[in-house]
């Protein structure tokens, strides 16, 4: 690979990096919100380094040409040499391998055409993410609908012996993953502990509703759906939906917030 070649690789990835972490929210597809000033710094030296790489070839153009003369002095007394070494690898590691060139694609992907975020795929074949056990949980407000996280609610539906949310007017959000060919859905969440390699999700399964779309946005108001024993592991975290919302998707979309607005 040439060299104003590898310049103009290091151009591009750093201004894809600039592209999804400083002058968009791409980057939150794809890694929490806490590596976004890492992406951001990366991207800075990258172009940095193009930038002094272009400038330096500016500044000699002939560099590669004296370098290339220098090299022909001393070619003949090496010939054999390099004949022997090239015999004994097979392979002649002068120039950069062909497949060097496939560097572009992920940098002309975050330029151009940044891949899709997770969703229903996902999150129907990723693990399921394990709810910690609490040794206690606190009073819950008297705000009705109650806004609870799928994490929060799981939780309370499988291990709260008072029972606390029975009866309660429960608001969640998440996006639609079906629950396979009998019609049934499970709103969900994808949470990222650093980024998408390592995702997990949250599901509620939902119960009252035909299913929409898969991957779509909702709000939705129920109580919880009577399926053992409450407070036990006997449990399902399940939902008798009352209410449901479209809404748009959140711009840090992989985190268990709770709904920013009652349903």
């Amino acid at each position: 690979m040439k060299r104003h070649v590898q310049v103009l690789l290091l151009v591009l990835t750093g201004l894809g990096l600039l592209h999804t972490a400083l002058f968009s929210d791409l980057c939150l597809r794809y890694v929490k919100e806490g590596l976004r000033p890492v992406l951001i710094a990366s991207g800075v030296l990258l172009l940095l380094l193009g930038l002094a790489g272009a400038a330096l070839d500016h500044m000699d153009p002939e560099g590669d040409d004296q370098g290339r003369n220098h090299d022909h002095d001393h070619a003949h007394d090496h010939d054999h040499d390099q004949d022997r070494h090239e015999d004994d690898h097979g392979h002649d590691h002068s120039t950069a391998p062909r497949i060097a060139w496939l560097l572009f694609l992920p940098a002309l992907s975050l330029l151009f055409y940044a891949p899709p975020a997770l969703g229903a795929y996902t999150a129907s074949h990723a693990n399921n993410k394990a709810v910690k056990q609490e040794q206690r949980f606190d009073p819950l407000p008297a705000t009705t609908p109650l806004p609870l996280t799928l994490t929060d609610f799981t939780a309370r539906v499988q291990q709260d012996r008072e029972q606390a949310i029975r009866g309660r007017s429960i608001s969640m959000t998440g996006f639609v993953t079906p629950a396979g060919p009998d019609g049934g859905w499970y709103l969900t969440r994808i949470i990222f502990t650093c980024c998408a390699a390592d995702s997990q999700s949250v599901k509620v399964r939902m119960y009252g509703t035909p299913a929409p779309p898969a991957n779509t946005w909702l709000a939705v108001t129920g109580n919880w759906h009577p399926r053992g024993t409450l407070g036990t592991k006997s449990a399902t975290a399940a939902l008798d939906i009352h209410r449901t919302e479209r809404i748009s998707p959140p711009v840090n979309a992989f985190t268990d917030d709770l709904p920013l607005t009652p349903s």
